[in-house]
């Protein structure tokens, strides 16, 4: 069960007529003496609970598993007497306050026609269902005749206004839909709780929590602990999930939090008994290594911390702690990282212009770094948890803006995961019409017709996949955006095509300035990274005992929806193994060396320093426009402009040839610009090691 979670929502549905409220009384059960005896001590003792749960919820904090022990008791009195209307309500209430809050619908009707004052709070509740059924006008009334008897010493005024406020909120937001569909995923999805999606920058990859059966014990309550499970596509189609490789799970609440945007790391949040606390796995090969609680000043011994996200530079968590000495549920916070050697974190700070005086959280930050997508109750919501937008300046986070309707309904709608470009999004919602409790959704969202750049196949570290598609963001979400590519791909040995654990290293060839290191997956050689547009890319990949690898990418100001996968293949430094050096640059018809060429040419200078013994040829190519006598010249000069750049940086000159080829050794064809922008370059080959 979802027990940090506070659900405060149901719908209506049909229900059969019933006469007569029946007490638990001697003289209505006088053949069933011993039954009635051991219906009355389960009331009592889930009274004790229920009232323990209510206290909680009342102060915006977790009920734990005490409506669902409330509930177990409440059921063996409900087999002897279903027609008593305030163990119906206590029912109902117990079922509103859990991700299956539809089925305690029946019982609060049932309570409502068998005795409408049987609890003082049947009439908020009761309001709740007509909101969830989108009978606003009705719930308000209901809310309003509810507000006139409850007790004021209880101090609910704030959740009585609260709800008031989301039923306008709710009808305004229906009538004008963004334009986004959502879809159940109903091959993620099972008959229990299926919530806390984080998917891959590419979409091919899908993490995710579930208290299904998994092989533990079973709690009181009868339900099984949370663990985390993966998915990829294939054929567009979501594979059977599998519960996470490695160490990752435990008897605990496992419950996943936040993928990082290249794959390799994983947060995740875990009630080990002593209250929830953020941890971080890290993926080696095909497995995930064992949890390493973060910094005390993210995981707190004196709080609970959950909902852990990544921010895009990599230097802070953002997370939601709870606040024991007030009833505002939980906030957001972060934490930046003083050293990212040391890993050592800055005392937590909280973002006071994006929390609620209710639970806030879950959180994403788009990769973007200037839009964070939180989950909230607070004030804005359609009901239960909704999904909210904020954006982000120089450190500073806008007022949260609700991102509509059907990304939000009046139930819990929350854990709010996009792919790089925003096209598609993933969700958790207990909404009407799913397959259990909380089930995952795909979200679409859709603006102007485009033509995006698609690919056919996916490949990320956590294991083979194939592809869903990626487009861009609709335009009624209010979010200021930024253009990616994501680069993906493997690194495999040239010969025997087998995956290679690899270094790769990405250049802003303009300033010359090293962007970021990764490295390949040891088990599949696989990679992704997401780059964003108005660049020119240098890609260095490199391992010990092989030629380096370079490509160049320009990637245009504005350009969306690109994906580009590469098969990597590098080739042993053995007699005769040749490189095509992609970011050498002359100017059209020149052999003069551009600056945005020292970056390569430097790996190549280290690389002969490294293996003393190389002797090398360097080529130079030219497609076959023009003479083939001037073609010639110029890849000679060209061959030897870089000859001399090696000499200059101290290389011995018996180790190096230049010799231009001109366009007698074409890549590819010169029928096309870009056959001929191939066969345009400069190469080395291992003449001696």
């Amino acid at each position: 069960m979802i027990k940090h979670i506070i659900s405060l929502s149901f719908f209506v549905l049909s229900y059969c007529t019933i006469a007569q409220n029946i007490a638990f009384r001697t003289a209505n059960f006088k053949d069933k003496k011993e039954e009635l005896k051991r219906a009355i001590e389960a009331i009592k003792k889930g009274d004790d609970f229920f009232e323990i749960a209510n206290e909680a919820v009342f102060l915006v904090k977790s009920p734990e598993l005490n409506y669902e022990l409330a509930l177990k008791e409440y059921k063996i009195a409900q087999k002897l007497n279903p027609n008593n209307a305030h163990l119906n309500f206590k029912i109902g209430v117990c079922y509103l306050n859990s991700p299956y809050s539809h089925q305690g619908i029946e019982y609060l009707l049932n309570a409502h026609k068998l005795d409408p004052e049987c609890d003082p709070f049947l009439m908020f509740y009761y309001g709740y269902a007509l909101q969830l059924n989108r009978q606003f006008v009705e719930a308000i009334k209901s809310y309003e005749a509810f507000s006139e008897n409850y007790r004021k010493a209880d101090n609910f005024s704030k959740f009585v206004t609260k709800r008031k406020k989301e039923c306008k909120i709710a009808k305004a937001g229906i009538a004008e839909p963004i334009r986004a569909w959502v879809d159940n995923v109903s091959s993620l999805n099972t008959e229990y709780n299926d919530f806390a999606p984080s998917i891959s920058t590419d979409g091919s990859e899908i993490i995710f929590t579930s208290d299904r059966p998994n092989g533990h014990e079973p709690n009181n309550a009868g339900s099984f602990d949370n663990d985390i499970y993966s998915s990829s596509t294939r054929s567009g189609k979501w594979m059977e999930p599998k519960a996470l490789l490695g160490s990752v799970n435990t008897e605990f609440d496992d419950i996943s939090d936040n993928l990082s945007y290249d794959g390799t790391k994983l947060l995740l949040h875990r009630d080990d008994g002593d209250g929830f606390d953020i941890y971080e796995s890290v993926l080696k090969g095909i497995k995930w290594t064992s949890t390493k609680r973060m910094h005390f000043n993210i995981s707190s011994p004196r709080s609970n911390d959950i909902h852990a996200a990544y921010s895009s530079d990599g230097w802070s968590i953002y997370f939601a702690r709870d606040n024991a000495n007030r009833s505002n549920g939980y906030d957001i916070m972060f934490s930046s990282m003083q050293s990212k050697s040391k890993q050592n974190f800055g005392a937590a700070q909280m973002i006071s212009s994006v929390n609620s005086r209710f639970n806030d959280g879950p959180i994403y930050v788009a990769i973007n770094g200037e839009t964070m997508y939180i989950a909230s109750q607070g004030e804005g919501s359609y009901g239960g948890y909704d999904i909210f937008v904020s954006k982000g300046s120089k450190g500073n986070w806008s007022k949260p803006v609700n991102m509509g309707y059907p990304i939000n309904t009046p139930y819990d709608d929350f854990f709010f995961s996009p792919t790089a470009n925003g096209k598609f999004a993933y969700i958790a919602s207990n909404r009407a019409g799913g397959k259990g409790g909380f089930d995952i959704y795909k979200a679409t969202f859709f603006g102007a017709p485009k033509t995006p750049i698609m690919e056919s196949e996916n490949y990320l570290l956590a294991s083979v996949v194939t592809p869903i598609k990626d487009n861009a963001i609709e335009e009624e979400v209010e979010v200021k955006k930024k253009s990616f590519t994501v680069f993906k791909g493997k690194t495999i040995d040239a010969l025997t095509k087998e995956a290679i654990e690899a270094e790769i290293e990405i250049t802003d060839n303009t300033t010359g300035q090293l962007i970021k290191t990764l490295t390949t997956n040891s088990a599949t050689g696989k990679f992704i990274i997401t780059l964003s547009s108005g660049k020119n890319y240098g890609i260095a990949v490199k391992t010990e005992g092989y030629l380096f690898h370079s490509e160049n990418f320009d990637i245009p100001n504005g350009t969306t929806d690109n994906l580009v996968n590469k098969i990597i293949e590098l080739k042993n430094i053995t007699i005769g193994s040749s490189i095509t050096l992609r970011n050498i640059f002359f100017d059209s018809g020149k052999s003069v060396l551009g600056e945005a060429s020292n970056t390569e040419l430097n790996r190549l200078v280290k690389l002969l320093t490294d293996v003393p013994t190389l002797q090398i040829e360097i080529s130079g190519h030219t497609d076959n426009t023009g003479s083939a006598t001037i073609n010639e010249k110029l890849s000679q000069d060209r061959a030897q402009a870089v000859v001399n750049y090696l000499k200059g940086k101290g290389i011995d000159t018996g180790r190096l040839t230049a010799k231009g080829y001109g366009s007698s050794k074409p890549m590819a064809s010169n029928a096309t610009k870009f056959g001929r922008q191939e066969n345009r370059r400069t190469e080395f080959e291992i003449k001696s090691n």
